[in-house]
């Protein structure tokens, strides 16, 4: 599911950033879309923190074939070896396991994460076990589709912008922080082309 925001943010971020725009018409095919459960997606957060996107797919395609579905009662079921024989740590193999513990006992409310404000979710994912802001924060753009986040701890963010907008040279966070002002309220838009700008394939949460 794209969010129905998605054609107006385009626009508005066109309008109002001539190098914005070019990276938006560089890919008018694709857009951000909704993929899995609130479960599914938070997992394949950790699966993916610190290793490349090629490597987070391969430990995810074996932990799906070790699974009979990604759900928390099926990883609470599932042996730490054998999530360990998947290619996780042992520290993810913790993060994942706690995170299936919120989730099956009721402490993960997911039922009111739509309605809540974008810190207050923030605030109650860190709860969790390995789940740190920058988890939380693409829990935000990928599955709750919240349109104006902006996770300037991603490296692939700070990459890009440097890349577009900085001529590649190293600036403080503080400068990037102003540019992305430019951009609210459709930040997470702006990030998710930053991204298509260097990776056209898009991540899957």
């Amino acid at each position: 599911m794209t969010p129905e925001y998605w054609p107006r943010a385009k626009r508005a971020l066109v309008r109002g950033d001539a190098t914005m725009g070019r990276i938006i018409r560089a890919y008018p095919k694709i857009a951000l879309a909704r993929r899995g459960q609130p479960f599914f997606t938070l997992a394949r957060s950790i699966v993916g923190q610190q290793i490349s996107v090629k490597a987070a797919q391969s430990v995810w395609n074996r932990l799906e074939a070790a699974l009979p579905e990604v759900s928390p009662e099926a990883v609470l079921a599932l042996e730490r070896t054998a999530l360990r024989a998947c290619g996780l740590s042992e520290r993810k193999v913790e993060y994942i396991a706690d995170l299936a513990r919120h989730f099956a006992d009721g402490t993960a409310r997911v039922e009111r994460w739509p309605q809540m404000d974008d810190e207050d979710v923030i605030a109650e994912l860190v709860q969790v076990r390995g789940i740190g802001r920058w988890t939380a924060e693409m829990f935000l753009i990928f599955n709750l589709l919240r349109p104006d986040v902006f996770p300037l701890d991603d490296l692939g963010l700070r990459k890009a912008m440097r890349l577009h907008y900085f001529r590649g040279r190293a600036v403080p966070v503080a400068r990037m922080r102003k540019l992305g002002a430019n951009w609210a309220p459709w930040r997470s838009v702006a990030t998710w082309y930053l991204w298509r700008s260097l990776d056209p394939v898009p991540v899957e949460y």
